[in-house]
Order: structure tokens, then sequence, then C-alpha cells
């Protein structure tokens, strides 16, 4: 099927959302249940731990025992409580990944507690249309000490209803931010897969939706249990094995039967334009190495352009480090999801 297409249903027993474009899975959320403590965008009261000198940051008991990582210390003193956000998903042994920024998401508007203030995205350009949203979050945010981004999503959307959701939102962050003192708790669970489908993958609208009752269609599963294996193929014949270990994450791009310098290049551009997917799909993250195939140092230039384009819609927390000294690539993606891999025991 041409266009965007969300489909919603069932993966392994748990609640999952897949957003296919042009016939090929481009977005995917599994409910994590049990195989993580919180999942990202999940709010919580902690209390600070421990503060460790010199590294800017501090351990913070969350409920249940577990145990976070806030980097922001700024007058924090150990004994205090502290509203946090998941930002993360934690390595094997590590504390989870927190922010003491925190964002309530809705399709229209993104509320931020503690920090006042509306804000329009860049993408609305519309002087009139900004002006008027401009009007409406101020006179949401009145009084409060909460702000709001104004997403993309509320250009063409109605008034009423971006009021509708800035007030729920608004009274979400006031009832979070009066909730400060106590024990550790979670105060806000983290969305569940419909949910992240409706507010971020709804912009542009989708071309169709489709909501099943139990398990997710047959094409749709072999889109996802395609990918546990960690080969993916490249047009002409070309692949890569994607493997991540404990240390990093290994990318090795091969030209299959054509050795050319041609080939080299058309295969390494085409595994650069695919790899944000890929990483994001399969939840993985942190150090990531990639072994381009073979091509002349002046063709470099050309590949990473490739690469800054592909992860320029990855979001702010993918780095691109550059070239090693034995012509390896580096970057750095933050591990925002869980790993597929961790589901795939129950489909």
């Amino acid at each position: 099927m041409k266009g965007r297409q969300i489909i919603l249903g069932q993966f392994g027993g748990r609640e999952a959302a897949v957003m296919m474009v042009d016939g090929r899975i481009d977005e995917l959320e599994i409910d994590p249940g049990e195989l993580v403590p919180f999942a990202p965008g999940a709010i919580l009261r902690g209390r600070v731990n421990r503060l460790m000198k010199g590294q800017g940051g501090v351990f913070v008991t969350l409920p249940d025992g577990q145990s976070g990582y806030l980097r922001a210390r700024s007058g924090l003193a150990e004994g205090q409580s502290v509203l946090v956000q998941v930002s993360g998903v934690a390595e094997p042994g590590k504390a989870i990944p927190l922010s003491s920024k925190l964002l309530i998401r809705g399709r229209f508007a993104i509320v931020t507690p503690g920090r006042p203030g509306a804000n329009i995205s860049r993408a609305i350009r519309d002087a009139d249309r900004r002006n008027a949203l401009q009007a409406l979050g101020d006179d949401a945010l009145q009084g409060r000490d909460s702000g709001a981004i104004l997403r993309s999503a509320a250009e063409h959307a109605d008034d009423a209803e971006i009021a509708e959701e800035l007030t729920s939102s608004i009274a979400i962050a006031d009832a979070i931010s009066a909730d400060i003192n106590g024990a550790p708790e979670l105060l806000l669970d983290a969305p569940e897969p419909s949910e992240t489908a409706w507010r971020d993958w709804a912009d542009p609208p989708p071309d169709a939706v489709e909501e099943y009752d139990d398990v997710l269609p047959d094409d749709v599963l072999d889109a996802i249990n395609a990918l546990s294996d960690p080969r993916f193929s490249l047009p002409g014949g070309a692949f890569a094995v994607i493997e991540p270990t404990r240390a990093l994450v290994s990318v090795d791009v091969n030209t299959g039967p054509d050795a050319s310098p041609a080939a080299s290049l058309k295969a390494n551009i085409a595994a650069a334009r695919d790899l944000p997917r890929q990483l994001r799909l399969r939840g993985l993250g942190g150090q990531v190495v990639v072994d381009f195939a073979p091509i002349p140092k002046r063709d470099r230039g050309t590949l990473e352009q490739e690469l800054k384009k592909a992860f320029r819609s990855d979001g702010p927390d993918t780095v691109l480090s550059g070239w090693t000294t034995m012509g390896l690539y580096e970057l750095s993606r933050k591990r925002d999801r869980i790993p597929l891999s961790l589901f795939m025991g129950d489909s």
C-alpha cells in the first residue's frame, strides 16, 4: 500500500502500534510491560541518594528500590525529593537515565512544568497563525508555572481542540508539580503504543488506520520479525549486518558480488540513508561504529553528507563523530527505546 498507514494490534500478546510508509515498516511501539521497571516518558517522584562529585550528576532512589541517574545536580542535596522523567533505557546493570526537564506530550502541544511561557513550532511559518496560537497558549497558561510548545500539528487544528488538550495537560502538570514531597512514587506512566501513534504519528494525517482486537496481520508480523535478522538488504545485491555488543553497535556494509568503487559508494549511501530507521526499529543506541565498504577518501565527504541528511530527523540526541584513523565511522545515538530483541521471545 502506498502512503502512510497506522496499524494497531498485538505482538506477542502485547499492545503494539506500527506505521507503514509505502509498504515498509517505519515506526514501531510495543508495550514493554514488565520488561523494564519504567519506560521512557514516565514521570516519577524520587529521592536524591548520592551526589557524584566531579561528574555533575546524582543518583536518585526511585519506586520499588530502582536506581536512576540524573545528570543535573544544581541546587540538589542528599535526601531531597525530586521530580524526574525517564529519558532513556538503562544498559544492563546501570541506573535508569533521568531528566529533570519534564515534558507532558500531547498531539498539539507539549506542556513543560516549571518552565513558563508559550512557544510555537518553527515549522509553522504563517505569521497570522503563529500569532493566533501564541494568544491561545498565553491565555491557557496565564498565571501558571508551566509552559507549552505548540507543535506543528496545531497549525491546521481546531482552536477548541487545542485549548481542550492544553487544559487537560496543564491540569496534569499542576497535579505533578504539587506532588513533589513524599516517598518515591510513579506519578504518570509512559504512554501506551496507541497513544504514541495518535500523538506523534498523526501529522501529517495517515492515509489509513487499521485496528485489530488481537494479533497484527501476517505481513506486519513478518516485517517485525525480519528485524531480528542482523542482515538487511541494500539495492544491487548489497547488504549490511548490524550487531549489538555490550560495548557498542557494529554495522558492516558489503557490496555483494560487485566490488567496484561505484558499487561501494552506492551501497554505502543506501546504508547511510536506512541506518536511522534500522537503529530506531531495533531499539539500538549508544556508540555505533560503521565499517563502510571501501571507498576513496575523496568520496567520504559525499557519504558524510548523506549521513547528516539521514539523521537530521532522528532528533538532537544523535552525534556524528566522524571517521577514525582506521577508516571506520563513529556516531552515538541516545538509547531512547527498548531493544526489540527483548520482545522477540514473546512473539
